[in-house]
């Protein structure tokens, strides 16, 4: 590990397809994930939205092999990531998971919820190292050491997340992809568990792959915003960029869509409505796969599907007229 790459994670035309029976022995591929690439620096956020069904989990999951990638590289510290290594670097890659209610066993206390990466990784000489560690990893998230003891259906949906980030810190990562972690709580506490990820990212400079689907939550918290449609990257750039200056048409419609706290400004702006269906990810239109919703569609991007192009900045674009 040369630990001196600019980027921490790197991917490169990702594809994540996953066979579907179609009837008589056949198999169709649902294209989850098709020729996604970014990079992601040491304690840097990239927020990766996009709506349901769009391949953002599915990305996530691939970045850790929890589904082993169809095609493309996922180098992590200059590394390549493979099958024969990521039992190594699951140490340095974590996950928290959307659902904090079916992602912790609820046979177990949490103490060893958080205890069980160190006891995978053999992390700890002694019972007593490892309670402290258990113990310095409540603290760090807020629970009290007298949770330990306790099991996960005791707690709320906040809390019960924050065992999950407790467990995912356990082995010391210096990445963690944050599959939708704040989406099944209460508004009220969506606030402080980012607020809480936010202080663990400054005090252990670890680096987030941030899904979500709410804009409002991405750009609070991430340095660039990733927007994702139909398995495909339609814009990249950084966040505060990304929001006030959008390019891609999808991107203007998923923000025109965000709800604005000041009735004035509300009213004078114009919500963008997409027109038509979403398209099956099993019967993808041709080119861009976007066209079929979008006002700006031409022949152009029925012919062939637009790669990102950086327009200034940083700023990429998968688009042919914008």
């Amino acid at each position: 590990m040369s630990g001196n790459n600019e980027y921490l994670v790197e991917v490169e035309h990702l594809k994540q397809y996953f066979p579907v029976r179609a009837g008589f022995g056949k198999t169709i591929p649902l294209k989850a994930v098709d020729d996604v690439s970014f990079s992601i620096k040491p304690g840097e956020t990239l927020g990766l939205v996009g709506e349901s069904g769009c391949g953002k989990t599915t990305v996530g999951r691939t970045l850790i092999h929890l589904y082993k990638p169809t095609g493309g590289t996922i180098k992590f510290d200059g590394e390549p990531v493979t099958d024969k290594n990521i039992h190594v670097l699951r140490k340095k890659m974590q996950m928290v998971f959307q659902d904090p209610y079916s992602s912790l066993n609820p046979r177990m206390t949490v103490g060893d919820i958080i205890g069980e990466p160190l006891d995978v990784h053999k992390l700890y000489s002694t019972k007593e190292e490892r309670r402290e560690k258990i113990l310095s990893l409540m603290e760090m998230v807020g629970l009290n050491s007298e949770h330990a003891t306790r099991y996960a259906h005791e707690f709320s949906g906040g809390q019960r997340q924050r065992i999950g980030i407790a467990r995912a810190l356990a082995v010391g990562p210096k990445f963690i992809v944050c599959d939708e972690p704040v989406s099944a709580l209460d508004v009220s506490i969506q606030a402080q568990v980012i607020n809480m990820f936010e202080d663990l990212q400054k005090k252990l400079g670890v680096a987030y792959l941030f899904i979500a689907h709410d804009l409002l939550v991405v750009h609070h918290i991430s340095d660039r915003i990733a927007v994702m449609y139909l398995g495909k990257m339609m814009e990249m750039a950084d966040a505060d960029e990304l929001i006030d200056h959008p390019i891609h048409p999808y991107t203007e419609s998923l923000l025109s869509a965000v709800p604005i706290p000041d009735p004035k400004t509300a009213r004078e702006r114009r919500r963008i409505v997409l027109e038509g269906d979403v398209p099956s990810p099993l019967n993808m239109p041709k080119g861009c796969p976007f066209r079929t919703r979008c006002r700006y569609a031409s022949e152009q991007c029925e012919a062939e599907c637009p790669t990102l192009t950086d327009r200034g900045g940083g700023h990429m674009v998968a688009c042919w007229n914008k």
